[in-house]
Order: structure tokens, then sequence, then C-alpha cells
């Protein structure tokens, strides 16, 4: 169920950045707001009428799962820009069976480490022209960036080229890397740089980390970028409630997965009643991420319930909230002992010529006892995920 699922979720919204870059059909139809989506700003007018290979925007998706009191399982956001934590389900396997063999060789446990395989084969599939053997890079921000652990170790297990922005240029709109041999053509950019900053010519202008020129060669076809430009706007939490909607449009099928009840505060009745209820809710920003931006009610104080009230009086397009749901735990080995810790899972989906779901996937843990948080970067932990055959 999860498999099929995911699969679904991911080729709707594929299927979405595909129309709304394009024809709009959805926005026509009205089945998605046309302001939740042109107003939106990870939306990037500069993508419309543009071709992509093979229609995919999202090459590499995230899509955090969680699963609630009765068992059932819900989607708690996708991740379609830069998703990351996919070098920790690598090395959380590795860890686990130099440390447990006899538990691999008692059990079926399906393989995660064909993963940097699988990706290579996907980013050399969407190669522009590049023949049998396409040139494939990961452009990271560099050694300072939060992330640059995972950069270097996917490259590193792809065999292919780490590089930051000046390790790039632009000729005839064409991309090149500089080596020690001269200018090699790089076909293919795995990018970890967000949007606003990899061109300073197209987006942001003070950006140190992009390649002047890269969207120009990208408009000209020359070059394929992995997620494509302008993924957000299917990642923001506003438009989150409208996946179902999206399954049901493009691919005529109900959604395998459900979505967790969501209140949008740019409607009033669904505001007035976030308002009333900040003491039960979770509140989200739109374009919030890592955990940040966030309001657990039930845990919050009257003061941070009073700010949180203020924000979204002030700009309640920016927040959603969503019921606090009793997420299951897992067994975690903390100071204390062996104790119930809260979690969610984050499976990796990879869309090519052929939609693949990695059997394995990121479980992330709230370390802290009673913390619904489990982002890394709030204080989270991670666990090796099994899949049985």
């Amino acid at each position: 169920m999860l498999e099929r699922g995911l699969k679904q979720r991911v080729t709707a919204l594929n299927a979405f950045l595909e129309d709304i870059y394009h024809d709009q059909r959805i926005l026509a139809e009205g089945r998605v707001p046309r302001e939740r989506v042109l107003g939106n700003a990870q939306y990037r007018p500069d993508m419309r009428g543009m071709d992509v290979k093979g229609g995919i925007y999202a090459h590499i998706a995230g899509v955090d799962i969680v699963r609630a009191g009765q068992g059932e399982y819900y989607v708690l956001e996708d991740n379609l820009r830069v998703p990351s934590g996919v070098s920790y389900m690598l090395e959380n396997r590795k860890m686990m069976m130099r440390l447990f063999p006899e538990l691999f060789a008692t059990q079926s446990v399906r393989p995660v480490q064909h993963y940097p395989d699988l990706l290579l084969e996907n980013l050399r599939a969407v190669a522009p022209d590049g023949g049998d053997r396409p040139t494939v890079a990961v452009l990271t921000p560099g050694p300072y960036n939060s992330a640059y652990f995972e950069h270097s170790f996917l490259a590193q297990q792809m065999g292919v080229e780490l590089v930051e922005g000046a390790d790039l240029f632009i000729r005839d709109d064409t991309v090149y890397m500089r080596t020690t041999r001269g200018p090699q053509r790089v076909h293919v950019i795995y990018r970890r740089v967000d949007d606003d900053f990899l061109d300073p010519r197209a987006f942001r202008a003070d950006s140190m980390l992009g390649v002047p020129g890269l969207f120009s060669a990208y408009r000209a076809g020359r070059v394929t970028l992995a997620n494509a430009i302008g993924t957000g706007v299917a990642d923001d939490k506003s438009i989150y409630p409208y996946v179902p909607e999206m399954i049901r449009f493009y691919l005529d099928e109900e959604p395998v997965l459900n979505n967790v009840e969501t209140f949008r505060c740019y409607l009033k009745e669904h505001r007035d009643y976030v308002l009333e209820h900040l003491d039960e809710l979770v509140v989200k920003e739109v374009h919030g991420a890592g955990g940040y931006g966030m309001l657990i009610g039930p845990t919050s104080t009257a003061a941070e319930r009073e700010a949180f009230r203020q924000r979204i009086l002030a700009a309640p397009e920016k927040y959603i909230a969503q019921p606090t749901l009793a997420l299951s735990t897992c067994p975690t080995f903390v100071e204390s002992g062996v104790a119930p810790r809260h979690i969610d899972l984050r499976p990796y989906v990879l869309s090519g010529k052929t939609v693949n779901l990695v059997p394995g996937g990121l479980t992330r843990v709230a370390l802290t006892e009673g913390s619904l948080v489990v982002n890394s970067s709030q204080g989270g932990g991670t666990k090796d995920t099994w899949v049985l055959d």
C-alpha cells in the first residue's frame, strides 16, 4: 500500500508541475486556487512554457509519513526541492550490518545500498544530449552548508564530481567544469542549492553560490537540473491540502495515502477555528522547513500562542494548522535506557523512465521525551529502516 501510494503521489505532483508551467488546466477548472499557485513565492514565472527533459520536475522526492493512533498512515509533507537525509539512510544500514550481522543473516532485509547507482542511472537518463556517458555533477553550496556531508557522500558513492559554483562556467549556453585537463562539459547537475541562489543573472544578484548564465543554458536545453527549478511550489504547505485533488484530476484515481486534516488560515472560517484552538493544533509556516517556524499547541506557553496569534492575524496566508497527531513510537536507546520516542519515516522516490521507490528510508526520531519534532536540526536522531521480503 505504501509503495503504491507514494508512487501515485509523486506521479501526480510531477504532472501538476508540468501543468502549471504549461496549460494550467487544473487552475482553469478551479481544482487548485489560481492565487495559491501564481502568487506563491516558489512559483517561477520564468519556467512558463519551458520543456524539461521527460516532463520530470521532481527527480528525487522525499515524502514524510507518520503512523497515527489507530495504525493509519498519513502523509505529513512532500519534499521536492532538495530533499535531504538519504546519506543517513545508507550509513545507518552500513553501521547496522557491521554491528549486528547476525540479524541480517536471519532476516530477509531488502537492500538499500544500490541507491547511488539507481540515482546515477536516473540522472544520466535525463541528460539532454550526452551520448552514452553523459557527465553528471553534484552542485553544493560548499563545506559550510549543514548538509555538505551528504553532498560529498553522494558524489563519492556515484563516482561523479562534487562542484561549487566557481568550478563551473557557461560558454555558448553550455555548462563546463574546470578540470586540470581543461574544460569538460557537464550534462546533468544534481543541485543542492536553492532556486534563488543558482544564477545571479536570473535570480538573486547577490548570490555567490551559483553560476552566472546557468538559467540560460537550462532554458536552451543544454543542461538538466535535478530537481527542476520551480518545484518548490508543489511542496509548499499551502499547496499540500490540494494533492488528493491532483491525484483525482491527473490519474483519475482515489488517493491511497491520506493527508493530515489541514486548516488554511487564509480562509476566514479556518482562521477563526485555528485562533480558537491554538492550544490543540500544530501551526506551521507554509514555507517553513527543518522544524522551524512551528507552534505545537499542547506543549506551548500562553506567550508563544499569543505571538502566533498575532503572526496569523498579520499574514494569514503564511500559515496552516493541523491536529496534533498521536504519532507512533519506537524503542530508542537514550541516556535513561531503552524508551519510546516518536518517529516519522521519509521514503525516497526516484522519477525517471519509471518511478522507483527505495526499499527503506530515513526513520527520524524525536530524542527528547514527549517531543514531536524529529528534525535533525532540532536535535532529532535517525534509525535504520527495514523492508522485509
